[in-house]
């Protein structure tokens, strides 16, 4: 079976300057199995390789068969998708089994993600009604390869926290195709709701936050379209345990313009900052104060503090934004889109005007285990889109 591999580039232009070129992920193209479970692979060409990496930032084993370690195992959970506004587009149940084998340097994390098919719609009404069939999607496995040349991960082994770079719409492509369309897909139309990701997107990033009470955890991606804009965010939530478990889902009882309530108030706690990578390699770490209020102009207001531990330098952020539904757009360019569940995902509102100006940008990641305690991860790009470091955040509210 032929592999065709394709690789793509966007150029964002900005006016009396010259272009400046964003790497992006790259597309797969899919094979099916002929024999058994119908399986998909998916694989990508390499991003490039970031040469800025000093002697220091060598591999570590360690690291990496605590990622292994951590992510070992089957996960039942369930798959959101929404729009960049905050709604919920579909909802499909998820399988995960991840497994490992080989030693030390040699060791990989093997990762298939099964979803469940849609049943037919040109079903008989006398027939009874089949068992339901979990079509298989084989991820690119992670090894001491990958992970220090595609994935560029940011990983916290104490705080059980990671961020990574995903190399392909590919297989969210297909698994919105596959698992929601079913049979009955004949690529003309999709369903009302659905979405399918660009198949040339400028970012696809993942977040993934572990619960610090069950063995349950959080992941979630920003898929920006070809442009920088957001396009959809998706979040797996996930439990690991025995198959016959109860698929985890989001709570959605709050209404639109109270999804911001639990995140108001101030909150106080610790951060850490990595280098991208599995290198153990810390940055800085600081006590935060972030507050979030909503003025009497019914505008939102967030003030951050970090106080170094180094330099004991004390930074200060104060944004005032604007608030539609579950969208909060700040006037510095920065958009956060509230979703059930305790969570909210923040990103650029354009990831090309910061690619154009030359600057960095970031993208966020929260999510309430409680009223009263959160976890945070911000992954931080340069202007040629290469992650360059991760940011962990544990706080509580006061």
């Amino acid at each position: 079976m032929a592999t065709a591999w394709v690789t793509c580039s966007l150029l964002f232009s900005p006016l009396n300057k010259p272009p400046t070129r964003l790497k992006l992920l790259n597309p797969s193209t899919l094979q099916r199995s002929s024999y058994g479970t119908r399986s998909i692979a998916i694989k990508s060409m390499a991003v490039q390789e970031d040469d800025k990496r000093t002697s220091d930032e060598a591999m570590s084993i360690d690291n990496l068969r605590g990622f292994v370690d951590l992510n070992v195992g089957k996960w039942t959970g369930s798959f959101h998708q929404f729009d960049g506004d905050g709604n919920l587009l579909h909802k499909i149940d998820t399988r995960l089994s991840a497994s490992s084998y080989g030693e030390d340097e040699l060791i990989s994390l093997n990762q298939s993600l099964y979803i469940k098919q849609a049943t037919s719609a040109t079903s008989v009404a006398d027939e009874e009604e089949e068992e339901a069939e979990w079509v298989e999607y084989k991820i690119k496995e992670t090894n001491m390869f990958t992970v220090d040349k595609y994935q560029q991960i940011g990983f916290f082994p104490k705080e059980r926290a990671f961020s990574l770079r995903y190399q392909t719409a590919g297989m969210l492509d297909t698994t919105l195709r596959q698992g929601v369309l079913g049979e009955d897909d004949t690529g003309e139309e999709s369903p009302r709701f659905l979405k399918l990701p660009s198949r040339r997107p400028a970012l696809v990033c993942e977040n993934c936050l572990y619960s610090n009470k069950t063995d349950r955890r959080a992941r979630a991606f920003h898929i920006m379209d070809p442009k920088g804009v957001l396009e959809m965010l998706i979040v797996f939530l996930e439990e690991r345990g025995l198959e016959n478990l109860v698929h985890p889902v989001l709570d959605d009882s709050q209404y639109d313009g109270e999804r911001i309530t639990p995140f108001l108030g101030t909150w106080k706690g610790r951060s850490i900052t990595k280098r991208s990578g599995v290198y153990g390699s810390t940055l800085s770490e600081a006590d935060t104060v972030a507050v979030l209020d909503i003025n009497d102009n019914g505008q939102v207001v967030q003030n951050i503090s970090s106080t170094s531990d180094v330099k004991n330098v004390t930074t200060n952020v104060h944004w005032v934004g604007e608030m539609s539904k579950n969208l909060v757009t700040f006037a510095e360019g920065y958009q956060m889109t509230l979703l059930p569940g305790g969570i909210y995902m923040g990103c650029p509102c354009a990831v090309a005007k910061s690619v154009a100006e030359l600057k960095s940008f970031h993208l966020e990641f929260c999510w309430l285990e409680s009223s009263v305690s959160r976890q945070r991860l911000v992954r931080t790009y340069d202007h040629e889109g290469l992650a360059v470091s991760s940011t962990y955040f544990s706080e509580t509210k006061v």
